[in-house]
């Protein structure tokens, strides 16, 4: 048995739930290693699967059809990313007052304890300085209190592709990045969590194991536990399969593709260019088993 991710690399259950529902309904899906090259047909049936971790901003295009899918016997649950910051940043993504109304919906749908708020990544500039951070965050934490139990976050990560597309931001916006020192994210990671404890939601610390000393968890993103909890007759273990330092993920298949997803989150380390993205989108077939080859 597997657990599938829904996606680390594109956001699967808002662009393209029909492709992921057509995959369902046939029982498999064929997926293409981006590294090797190595082509993989992923079983959906739910036999095969533990359970399905979905990545997203907008589940909305997926929520009808959420209760069918349980009644196939599939499990899941959802990380739901809400950051709060403006078209400087996110230049497409949902609005997040929408936003927080879907999450509020879904958690309704399902139960809080199946829907994971990431406030990731977290950026720090002049025009997002802390204070920021503890403003916006606060305003959001109080809007999902009683809808999550738990908040997964990260400081942005300052691979190539980041640092093109945020120099670019800083050219056309005139922001000045900041890559904070250990001591300013404990400080800053201090005031979330006492921001976030009273609304009953926990935070888990994702890929920064230095700010574990702050009191929040470490996150697990892909984790069994929900399924666990879910299906306690689940006899199965699986490895610890850390998709970088300080990850602690177990095991799964990824079915999703690079440079596919549309909303041009400039921090985005999963896609180069909007451009690259709405081209591949333009290109997607729904009806075929790869969601891009």
């Amino acid at each position: 048995m597997i657990l599938v991710s829904a996606s680390r690399r594109t956001d699967i259950a808002a662009l393209y739930s029909a492709w992921f529902l057509n995959r369902i309904k046939e029982g498999y899906c064929d997926w293409r290693n981006p590294f090797s090259g190595q082509i993989k047909r992923v079983s959906l049936v739910p036999e095969d699967l533990i359970g399905i971790v979905f990545w997203t901003r907008h589940p909305l295009p997926l929520m009808p059809h959420l209760a069918q899918l349980s009644r196939s016997g599939h499990y899941f649950y959802f990380q739901f990313t809400i950051t709060g910051y403006d078209r400087r940043l996110d230049t497409h993504g949902p609005d997040p007052g929408k936003a927080v109304d879907v999450f509020r919906k879904l958690a309704g749908q399902l139960s809080p304890a199946l829907v994971w708020w990431r406030y990731d990544p977290i950026i720090l500039s002049d025009q997002t300085p802390a204070s920021y951070h503890q403003e916006t965050f606060a305003a959001l934490a109080r809007k999902l209190a009683g809808f999550t139990e738990r908040c997964t976050f990260s400081f942005v990560d300052w691979y190539g592709k980041t640092k093109r597309n945020l120099a670019a931001a800083a050219r056309t916006h005139g922001i000045s990045f900041e890559q904070p020192d250990l001591e300013t994210r404990r400080t800053l990671v201090r005031d979330l969590d006492a921001i976030a404890r009273p609304h009953g939601i926990r935070l888990y610390s994702c890929c920064e194991d230095a700010l574990l000393e702050t009191g929040v968890g470490k996150a697990h993103c892909v984790d069994l536990e929900p399924f666990r909890a879910l299906r306690p007759e689940l006899l199965v273990s699986l490895r610890s399969a850390p998709s970088r330092t300080g990850c602690g993920c177990v095991e799964s298949v990824d079915v999703g593709a690079y440079d596919t997803c549309v909303f041009g989150c400039l921090y985005c380390y999963a896609t180069n260019s909007r451009r690259a993205a709405l081209a591949r989108r333009t290109a997607h077939d729904p009806r075929r088993p790869f969601l891009f080859r």
